[in-house]
């Protein structure tokens, strides 16, 4: 090859490169999960339907049927939310007052006999539907982030700083079954 030709295709090469390198790059950024820790995933409980993982610690918001002694779910509160606390040996315990109504807890209403709307406390934009589906019979929940309804199965919320009445949240990620692909898919939400 000689000088010229090799001049010609230099500065395409190393546009090519860079394009690459950053596309890849930002690719990589989103699919890791930036939080220095490692958090466990919950498993064999009792009627669990989502949970939530947050920094700056790798206790575990739990969201379970409330289901009354009958059998029966209760409508007037249909989701029961408690702490693992993994952190401490993976006691559990009740949210307290102040997580309860300011940070972790739940509104709910009826919406049909088998169909509840609820949403966070602290989060009043992402309405959530719980309902009962026809092929398993078993309750389930739902929301739709980024125009795709998923079934919620886990919610990670990146916090950098602040306080706990102004916490520094940079971004969640709901994790679940795509609906319309019955595939597994996390999508990322800014909250503003």
């Amino acid at each position: 090859m000689n000088k010229l030709s090799f001049k010609y295709f230099t500065k395409p090469l190393i546009v090519i490169t860079l394009l690459v390198n950053v596309i890849s790059g930002n690719l990589l950024a989103q699919a890791k999960n930036p939080s220095p820790l490692n958090f466990p995933t919950p498993r064999n409980i009792d009627n669990m339907l989502f949970y939530i993982q947050r920094d700056p610690n790798i206790n575990t918001a739990i969201y379970a049927i409330n289901y009354q002694q009958n059998g029966k779910i209760d409508k007037s509160n249909p989701i029961k939310a408690y702490w693992i606390r993994y952190a401490e040996k993976g006691e559990i315990k009740d949210f307290n007052y102040l997580q309860r109504k300011f940070a972790y807890g739940i509104e709910s209403k009826l919406l049909n006999n088998e169909e509840f709307e609820f949403k966070f406390v602290s989060y009043k934009k992402l309405p959530l539907t719980l309902k009962k589906i026809d092929s398993d019979q078993k309750y389930h929940v739902f929301v739709n982030v980024n125009q795709k309804k998923i079934q919620l199965e886990k919610i990670f919320v990146r916090i950098e700083g602040g306080s706990f009445w102004l916490p520094n949240v940079k971004y969640a990620e709901v994790t679940g079954i795509d609906v319309s692909s019955n595939k597994t898919i996390t999508e990322r939400m800014l909250l503003k």
